[in-house]
């Protein structure tokens, strides 16, 4: 795996916000300021950050797809404990996006006082004509959704945005790489690998950016919308962190004490030191050492189990970040003020499932799932622009709950598995480890 860049501090993005909102209630009505033009600057310097990550988007989900799944399908992985953790990933990622959907629609964070938080943050996409889109998307029959599954031509597919289409391609590729062989397979698997590893420091490169892009929309939409947009945004960031809770100490403490015999509340000290770098770091293969010694010499679990499935989950599962897909996805779409039919929320899950498994484990990465999602049920790409404000903070907990999960799965897996390390559900060195954060 190559080496992940170093994230920006949150504290330049949180300082950066600061300044945005400060910069964007002081420039008059023509977007000056001391005579020069603050809110064009800003509006720059968003559309400038946003341009780049949608860049991003097509390269980077088609080669970690590709990439995961030909590499997966070459490795004796594929055996009891693949299977084992691969059912973990997708039944507890579901489980999470679920959770988001009734967090959010019960709260609805992109309704104020009964109206649509459209113009409290200041999108700029016309709100009939986004509900026109979206309903487009809903209206088309299950024929057109499979078709629309099986692009023509995939370039064209990339152009147009229909990224449904490049997810089965990339699928299919990746599983038809598996089946070359020998001297072929490994020639691939090493391209996609290597591809994947570019996309992901170039999206580490443009996040070294992330400053400016949230100084810049910050600064806009407070001279846009005022403060107001701050109640919409800070209610969305409150359903996130609620889903997060519920799912890492609800169903995941639950799945830790009647698959893995731990007690979670024992399980969870135990795992601090990688969950505290997870947190700092937003990246969950940042984490990998520190996890693998909190799981090995904290919890118990042996090296054999631990260093098969926690990489595997480290790839994989991201269920943290298909929880946080799904709630910006439904919060955007209240925001226009648009009720998403059943079908086109179970779309949204589908895709909040299958990215969350394709995206890499860098800060931010969930960003370009986002747009998939958006693209898919017919919503402006631009509305992520809102999302930058909060992203950092919610990067860092849902990322330090996809280790949570990670660690959690490690443990049954082991557990089930008949793992000797195992046996003990009191975590050995729980009280006191030399592992550190």
């Amino acid at each position: 795996m190559s080496t992940v860049e170093k994230p920006v501090n949150v504290w330049w993005i949180l300082a950066a916000m600061a300044l945005g909102i400060v910069l964007g209630a002081l420039v008059d009505d023509s977007g000056h300021l001391l005579g020069l033009p603050l809110a064009s600057l800003g509006s720059f310097l968003g559309t400038l950050f946003l341009n780049l990550l949608k860049m991003l988007v097509v390269p980077l989900v088609v080669a970690s797809i590709i990439s995961g799944v030909a590499l997966m399908g070459n490795a004796r992985d594929l055996g009891r404990l693949g299977v084992l953790s691969l059912l973990f990933y997708v039944l507890t990622t579901l489980v999470a996006v679920v959770i988001a959907l009734l967090v959010v629609n019960t709260i609805q964070p992109g309704v104020i006082d009964g109206q649509p938080a459209h113009a409290a943050l200041a999108l700029q996409a016309n709100a009939s004509s986004v509900a026109s889109s979206v309903q487009a998307q809903a209206s088309r029959s299950l024929s057109d959704v499979l078709l629309d599954m099986i692009p023509v031509n995939i370039v064209e597919a990339a152009v147009q945005g229909k990224l449904i289409g490049l997810l089965l391609f990339s699928l299919l590729f990746g599983y038809f790489i598996t089946k070359l062989d020998g001297p072929q397979r490994d020639t691939m698997s090493r391209f996609w690998e290597g591809m994947a590893g570019a996309m992901m420091r170039m999206t580490g490169f443009v996040m070294k950016l992330a400053p400016l892009g949230v100084l810049g929309l910050t600064l806009k939409v407070t001279h846009e919308a005022g403060i107001d947009a701050a109640r919409p945004m800070l209610l969305f960031g409150l359903c996130v962190v609620i889903g997060l809770a519920v799912y890492a100490f609800g169903a995941l403490a639950l799945l830790a004490w009647l698959f893995g015999r731990m007690n979670p509340w024992r399980l969870y000290p135990a795992m601090a030191p990688a969950l505290l770098t997870a947190f700092s770091t937003a990246s969950s293969a940042a984490s990998l050492p520190v996890t693998l010694e909190c799981l090995q010499q904290r919890a118990g679990v042996s090296p054999r189990i631990a260093g098969f499935v926690l990489p595997l989950g480290i790839s994989l599962n991201h269920a943290g970040s298909a929880l946080y897909e799904c709630a910006a996805a439904l919060f955007i779409a209240q925001a226009y003020g648009l009720h998403l039919s059943i079908v086109t929320q179970v779309t949204v899950v589908l895709l909040a499932l299958i990215t969350s498994m394709g995206i890499a484990s860098i800060p931010a990465a969930s960003l370009v799932a986002i747009t998939v999602i958006l693209n898919a049920v017919g919503l402006p790409a631009e509305a992520i622009g809102v999302l930058l404000v909060l992203d950092r903070l919610l990067d860092m907990a849902r990322t330090a709950v996809n280790v949570l999960a990670d660690s959690v799965c490690t443990v049954i897996v082991a557990r089930l598995s008949g793992d000797e390390g195992s046996r003990n559900s009191t975590p050995p060195a729980a009280a006191g480890s030399t592992a550190t954060g």
